[in-house]
């Protein structure tokens, strides 16, 4: 039985308050929370229609948010670019970049040939998280995730910037997860899906019903 929707509401609004929330308690009590980094991977085909679905809902205190995408997605940029567009509409402080990295891994591309493309990719992510360095990252799925979400792990274990990581698996994953969320299933801080099956068969994950 799936909650009710104000209750799926705040716990799917929950994990993305965290971070702001933290900051604040560090700094003196009525102080502004500042602006986070939000980093975003966007995919090819629904993965970047349900990335922004999820943003539309977040408040101007993520910003700027830096997307990030595989050179090969011709679709994605417009997409952004659209949604960034009605955004500033709202918010005129609106700030927004955006990055190509090498495709970890292609369609029925060999396992032996991904393992070489994700390693490039990671080694190209890793001076761009480095330079981007964000306070909390949200993917839902693509190839692009796996390198980005790397990268910033290795980050933070060299110490030098710790960002949470939220994956919210497609709502097309119903029994099974995808490729990058088998992955990041053991890193990521927050891993949502949208269907009960899933919570079964990994009870690590947060079960929230349809969010996008």
């Amino acid at each position: 039985m799936e909650p009710p929707l104000p209750a799926a509401l705040l716990l799917l609004l929950l994990p993305l308050l965290l971070v702001p929330l933290a900051l604040l308690a560090r700094g003196r009590r009525g102080r502004r929370t500042p602006p986070l980094r939000l980093l975003v991977v966007a995919g090819s085909g629904g993965h970047t229609t349900e990335i922004l679905r999820l943003l539309s809902c977040l408040s101007e205190s993520y910003s700027p948010r830096h997307y990030i995408f595989a050179d090969s997605d011709k679709m994605s940029e417009a997409k952004i670019r659209s949604f960034e567009q009605k955004r500033a509409e709202t918010f005129s402080s609106s700030q927004f970049t955006l990055h190509r990295i090498p495709r970890s891994r292609e369609v029925r591309q060999s396992w032996t040939s991904s393992a070489v493309t994700t390693l490039y990719s990671i080694l190209y992510s890793l001076p761009l998280t480095y330079k981007l360095k964000p306070d909390l990252i949200l993917c839902n799925g693509p190839g692009t995730c796996v390198p980005v979400c790397i990268s910033a792990l290795l980050l933070g274990l060299l110490g030098i910037k710790r960002a949470i990581i939220v994956y919210v698996e497609s709502i097309c994953r119903v029994e099974t997860l995808s490729l990058s969320g088998k992955i990041l299933y053991y890193f990521s801080d927050y891993f949502i899906v949208q269907w009960p099956d899933l919570k079964e068969k990994y009870p690590k994950s947060v079960y929230l019903g349809r969010i996008v």
